[in-house]
């Protein structure tokens, strides 16, 4: 009798890196058809995981909100020890992670060998800084990504409510080429910078796109101050889409433009060109977008870049030339070649 998999995935990082987890999901359904995939996710992430036909549940936990207590932590794993799970997997590398993993009561729980205290794993899989994120994900479950393909697209559901809802945010324009724009970042270092952009929107309506900014609600602001500057043949629609939206918006786009954030993995999924600006970080980390016709744009002739994996709040040697060489005439180059037929 064939044993039926539980299987939990925590994956408890931001959007961006919750997205890079779906390939794998995908995969591990592949592997297992007829188990059950389980998610461990935090609040902003649960549309995400919920969209994907191969999750069976989505499990919230706001471990920096009304979750965060030592005790909160304690009962959900209580909650996990009920579903009886028999494989744990985790790409989330924190200390939490590696706990919970440990108390789920599964006996099979792959981690990282650089995660915290990962000896708690009975498998390890060596963290590859060279490779993808996808394909480490993909490596945590047993492929060898050497061998077999691992640009795998990760993939959501859209419901027709959402497709209707961003039909009629098309309704009306006249134009028929469209191009994204994500001016935002949790990160400072990680922001092209404002003036920049301006430029970059310049020229996509000069070759009569109809733009749209796009991104989460704390991109709100700085999108409206941008659009302040295009009276006509732009729309600011950041923080009015959920990301099943944002994703159906996408697909009716000609390219998209992004900082180093969620937005590119988005551009994955609705499989469009997408150009992916590094500031202070670079591409070699493994979070580069591999869709057809993607490509990204770095400025990497400089001793003080990386400064971090994940940026700063303020460049720490306070030059930013991470940003300031990287001219707009460079960023419309490539959206030239990315967009050519």
């Amino acid at each position: 009798m064939e044993v039926l998999e539980k299987i939990l995935v925590i994956q408890t990082a931001f959007l961006g890196d919750a997205v890079l987890t779906l390939p794998m999901i995908q995969r591990l359904k592949e592997k297992f058809p007829t188990s059950k995939i389980y998610v461990l996710c935090i609040p902003s992430t649960e549309e995400l995981f919920a969209r994907s036909t191969e999750v069976e549940k989505v499990i919230v936990y706001d471990k920096k909100g009304n979750q965060k207590s030592l005790m909160s932590m304690f009962s959900l794993i209580n909650f996990l020890r009920e579903i009886m799970l028999t494989r744990v997997y985790s790409p989330h590398r924190s200390f939490r992670s590696t706990l919970i993993a440990y108390l789920s009561g599964a006996k099979y729980r792959a981690g990282f060998d650089i995660s915290t205290c990962g000896f708690l794993y009975t498998v390890q899989i060596k963290y590859r800084h060279e490779i993808h994120e996808v394909a480490r994900n993909l490596e945590l479950i047993g492929i060898n990504t050497q061998i077999e393909n691992w640009k795998i697209l990760p993939k959501i559901n859209s419901s027709s409510k959402d497709a209707l809802k961003v039909q009629e945010i098309f309704d009306g324009i006249k134009q028929n080429k469209f191009a994204a724009v994500a001016t935002g970042s949790v990160w400072q270092t990680k922001k092209y910078p404002a003036e920049y952009y301006n430029q970059v929107i310049a020229y996509l309506l000069s070759e009569n796109y109809f733009v749209f900014l796009i991104g989460g609600e704390e991109d709100k602001n700085l999108c409206e101050n941008i659009s302040s500057n295009f009276p006509e043949n732009l729309r600011n629609v950041a923080g009015s889409l959920s990301i099943s939206e944002s994703v159906e918006l996408l697909k009716k786009c000609n390219v998209l433009i992004s900082n180093d954030s969620a937005p590119t993995h988005l551009g994955m999924i609705a499989d469009i060109p997408t150009l992916t600006i590094y500031c202070s970080t670079v591409p070699s980390f493994g979070f580069y977008p591999y869709n057809a016709k993607s490509t990204y744009v770095s400025f990497d002739d400089l001793s003080c870049k990386p400064c971090g994996i994940h940026g700063h709040q303020a460049c720490p040697v306070k030059t930013f030339d991470c940003v300031h060489k990287l001219l707009p005439e460079t960023v419309i180059q490539k959206i030239k070649e990315i967009t050519a037929t």
